[in-house]
C-alpha cells in the first residue's frame, strides 16, 4: 500500500510544477488545470518519493514538482511496474500504467533549473480510467491484474 506524499500541477509543459493540496481527475483526460491533460496516454504523471530522496541526498536542493511529476507516491518502486497496472488513489480514482519513463528531447527548463530530470528513467505515466478527487495522504492501491508486482 502507497500513500499520496504531493500533487503538483502547472499551467505549461515543460516546467516545474506547483504543490496544491487537492486536484480533480477527470476520467479520460487527466488533472483539471495541468498542461499534461488532455486525449492522450501521458494524462498524469507520478513518481516514487524515495526517488526524490536519492536525488536530495546527493545534495540536490529541488521541492515536489520539480521534475514535472503530478503525484508524489511513497511505498512503491513506481518504475518497476508493468504497462497495464492499475491503481487506486482514495476512495475513486483509479490509473493505468501506460508508460514507464520517457525520452527528453530537448533540455526543458526543469533541466536548466533542476540540473538534471529524474523522470527518464524513473517516472511513469498513466491514464485516468475512473476519475474523482484526490487529496494529500490519500492512500494508494495496486489493482491486481495477476502480474507481479515490487513493493518497498
Amino acid at each position: 500500500m502507497g500513500k499520496v506524499i504531493a500533487i503538483c500541477t502547472s499551467k505549461h509543459k515543460g516546467t516545474l510544477k506547483n504543490e496544491v493540496p487537492e486536484a480533480n481527475l477527470i476520467e479520460e483526460f487527466g488533472i483539471e488545470g495541468d498542461a499534461h491533460a488532455g486525449k492522450w496516454h501521458r494524462q498524469v504523471s507520478l513518481l516514487a518519493l524515495e526517488k526524490i530522496e536519492d536525488f536530495r541526498n546527493k545534495g540536490g536542493n529541488v521541492d515536489f514538482g520539480a521534475f514535472g511529476e503530478n503525484l508524489v507516491i511513497e511505498g512503491f518502486e513506481l518504475n518497476k511496474l508493468p504497462v497495464g497496472q492499475r491503481l487506486t488513489i482514495g476512495e475513486n480514482v483509479l490509473l493505468e500504467v501506460t508508460q514507464i519513463g520517457k525520452e527528453c528531447h530537448d533540455k526543458c527548463a526543469i533541466y536548466y533549473q533542476v540540473g538534471e530530470c529524474i523522470m527518464p528513467k524513473n517516472g511513469i505515466f498513466t491514464r485516468v480510467l475512473k476519475g474523482g478527487k484526490v487529496k494529500l495522504n490519500d492512500e494508494v492501491t495496486l489493482v491486481d491484474t495477476g502480474k507481479k508486482i515490487l513493493s518497498l
